[in-house]
C-alpha cells in the first residue's frame, strides 16, 4: 500500500511589539502572558501538533529576528503599534529578503503601519480609525477561501476600535473579509498578496484596549491564516535574474527536493 506522507509540523514565530504590556497596567492584565503570548496560545490551540509556536520581542537583540530563526520559520506574524520606528531597518530588509524567499507572513492589526508591511506594499499604508468602543461585523467575503473555513458570518466582534477607508493599500490578490461598523464605515479586513514566494495575510482586529485574541473566532482566522501562509519549495532562494540559452537544461523536483529530470529551455 503507497505510505501517506506525514506533515512536517508548521514552525511559527509571533513577532509582538510588547510596549503597552509594559507601560499600560490595564493591558497588562488584560493580557497577562502579553499580546504575542495570547496569539500564540491560540494557533495552539487550533493546530496543536501541527505547528510548533515561538515568541520573540522588540526588545530581544535583533528584535529576535535573526538570520538562524527565520531561516528555520515557516510563518512569522507580527505585531506592532507604538514603537515601528524603533524597529532596526536592517532586521526589515532580512524580514523582506525572507518573504520575497518564501516565508509567510502575517501582519495584525495596527501592523499595517509596520516598516516591514509598507515596505512590501510599496504604499503608505494609512487609513482612517476611531478609538471609540465599536462593535465590528466582518463579512466573509471569500467563503471559498481556506482561511475563511469554520468562520461565521457575520463574525461579531462586541468591543473594538473602527477601521476605515481609505485604506491606502495595493489592491490585494484576495480580499477575504470586509468588516463594517457603527458609524457606517466598512473596511478590507482580510486581505492576501504575494510578494516573491511569499504569501501575506492582513487581518484588521485586535486593538490592545480589548481582548480580540481570546475570542475563539478570531483564533480560528489567525490559525487558518497560519496553514494558508505556508510555502512549500525545496529550498528558500528569493527570485533571481538569469540569462538562458537554447538548448540549456533545468532540473525538476520531486516533493522531497531531488533531481527527477530536465526540461530544455526553449
Amino acid at each position: 500500500m503507497p505510505q501517506t506522507a506525514v506533515r512536517k509540523s508548521i514552525n511559527v514565530v509571533v513577532w509582538g511589539e510588547n510596549r503597552h504590556e509594559q507601560t499600560d497596567s490595564s493591558i497588562a492584565a488584560r493580557y497577562p502572558d502579553g499580546m504575542h503570548g495570547a496569539i500564540k496560545q491560540g494557533i495552539e490551540e487550533y493546530l496543536g501538533a501541527g505547528a510548533s509556536v515561538s515568541t520573540v520581542t522588540l526588545d530581544d537583540p535583533e528584535h529576535g529576528l535573526t538570520e538562524e530563526l527565520l531561516a528555520s520559520t515557516d510563518v512569522l506574524l507580527w505585531w506592532g503599534h507604538a514603537a515601528h520606528e524603533q524597529v532596526d531597518d536592517e532586521v526589515v530588509d532580512r524580514v523582506h529578503r525572507h518573504v520575497l524567499a518564501g516565508l509567510g507572513l502575517i501582519v495584525l492589526h495596527s501592523g499595517h503601519f509596520s516598516k516591514i508591511f509598507k515596505k512590501l506594499m510599496g504604499t503608505s499604508c494609512s487609513l482612517r480609525w476611531r478609538g471609540e468602543t465599536d462593535r465590528e461585523l466582518i463579512w466573509t467575503i471569500d467563503p471559498t477561501h481556506p482561511i475563511s473555513q469554520g468562520i461565521p458570518h457575520p463574525l461579531i466582534i462586541d468591543s473594538q476600535e473602527m477601521y476605515g477607508e481609505f485604506f491606502d493599500i495595493p489592491a490585494p490578490d484576495e480580499l477575504v473579509f470586509i468588516s463594517s461598523f457603527g458609524g457606517g464605515e466598512v473596511f478590507r479586513s482580510g486581505c492576501t498578496w504575494k510578494r516573491g514566494h511569499g504569501r501575506i495575510f492582513f487581518f484588521s482586529p485586535g486593538d490592545q484596549e480589548y481582548p480580540v485574541y481570546f475570542q475563539p473566532t478570531i483564533r480560528r482566522v489567525i490559525a487558518n491564516a497560519v496553514e494558508w501562509a505556508v510555502t512549500s519549495r525545496p529550498e528558500r532562494t528569493s527570485p533571481q535574474l538569469s540569462r538562458v540559452y537554447l538548448g540549456e537544461f533545468f532540473p525538476e523536483f520531486d516533493s522531497g527536493g531531488n533531481a527527477i529530470k530536465g526540461t530544455v529551455a526553449r
